[in-house]
């Protein structure tokens, strides 16, 4: 192995009772891929395993925590006790080729469609429209207290299924526009509950989904298990998550006891924007705030061995690769062999086969331009 790369593969304490045996993750995405009735497809668990044998851990895609809370077409669940024998299939395909494997777990509120969720209704913390994607101007219906009350159960729920399955830990999945972060947001969340108003107030929903999560993992787990969060630094709404925001929640969920927070970015070096020092990047702001209190997992385009040097440079403790863990599967093992020359970083839309991307994912990656380097 390059010397250069030595830091990449180094053993890294996630807790004080759980190493990964290098500081490269598989980051969480939705492959689109699973069964209608939320089990895991044959196809999932081998595109998983494939990518498993070189990463530390691997992050699933998100799986949802309630019905009501499904995101995706082809999403695989954690709602029922039903599914546990598929998500312990899917945890032993990683865990068998040397990965720690980890669940998300998600609800997505106003961002899931409304023909995937029972009656078709889409709720969240208030009625308040979402402005983009899919669901954009779709108003949603806004959660009573009992029924959020009923989600944080749900969140302590999929955690139970989660242990019992075989996973290594969950990460709590409140980025990317989902419930969790519409209760955070000030331009989702309008309430005048215990669950709204300023800041402070409307991190309460998502402090209960970590405190619930935590006391279901300390009264099942018979072994170490990991308990991470994902979150989104900025919103672009004139009225949504500032950096300052961020930075206010971070600190407080720097004291929960987290084994690693996860930042959620589509570039790494990116900027702050608003109510923050905009000439520092969100990751510089991040581990400043942080000050080595938790790891922190960074991720956002990065693809060659030299991109992952320098981005560890900025002292993350972890970083996440999605795309080009799909791209090629063997990057960490290249770079072990000292063959980081050889590494793709293009997606070769020939090698659907050879690099066991289910189809459902291998359709949206080459239909969509611009999302993956090498679809035009």
């Amino acid at each position: 192995m390059n010397a250069n790369y030595k830091t990449l593969l180094e053993p890294y304490p996630l807790s004080n009772d759980v190493e990964l045996k290098n500081r490269i993750i598989m980051a969480p995405m939705t492959n689109f891929s699973s069964n209608p009735d939320g089990s895991v497809t044959e196809a999932e668990v081998n595109y998983y395993a494939r990518r498993s044998k070189g990463v530390g851990a691997v992050i699933t895609a998100c799986a949802y925590v309630t019905p009501s809370g499904k995101g995706f077409p082809g999403e695989f669940g954690s709602d029922r006790d039903e599914l546990i024998p598929s998500l312990r299939q899917l945890a032993s395909g990683i865990k068998n080729q040397g990965a720690k494997a980890i669940l998300q777990i998600f609800h997505g509120g106003r961002m899931c469609a409304p023909d995937l969720v029972p009656n078709g209704e889409i709720v969240s913390a208030s009625n308040i429209p979402a402005e983009n994607g899919a669901t954009a101007g779709v108003e949603p219906r806004a959660l009573t207290e009992t029924e959020i009350n009923e989600i944080i159960e749900a969140f302590g729920e999929s955690t139970r299924r989660a242990i019992e399955a075989g996973f290594d830990g969950v990460e709590i999945h409140g980025a990317n526009g989902y419930l969790i972060q519409q209760f955070f947001s000030p331009h989702s969340n309008r309430r005048d509950d215990q669950f709204g108003g300023n800041v402070q107030e409307r991190m309460t929903f998502p402090l209960a989904v970590v405190d619930k999560v935590q006391q279901v993992v300390n009264e099942h787990a018979k072994e170490p298990f990991v308990v991470g969060y994902r979150f989104s630094p900025e919103e672009p709404e004139t009225t949504g998550i500032t950096m300052g925001d961020t930075l206010q929640l971070v600190d407080v969920l720097t004291e929960k006891g987290l084994d690693y927070l996860h930042v959620s970015l589509g570039e790494f070096w990116s900027k702050a924007r608003r109510k923050a020092d905009t000439t520092k990047t969100r990751v510089e702001l991040l581990l400043e705030k942080i000050h080595n209190r938790v790891p922190l997992i960074g991720v956002g385009s990065i693809y060659s061995a030299d991109q992952a040097r320098e981005a560890f440079q900025t002292g993350v403790a972890f970083l996440a690769l999605g795309r080009e863990l799909i791209i090629d599967p063997d990057w960490v093992q290249k770079i072990e062999a000292g063959k980081e020359d050889e590494i793709n970083t293009l997606v070769d839309v020939n090698k659907q086969a050879e690099l066991e991307v289910p189809d459902p994912l291998w359709k949206a990656i080459t239909t969509t331009p611009g999302w993956f380097p090498g679809v035009e």
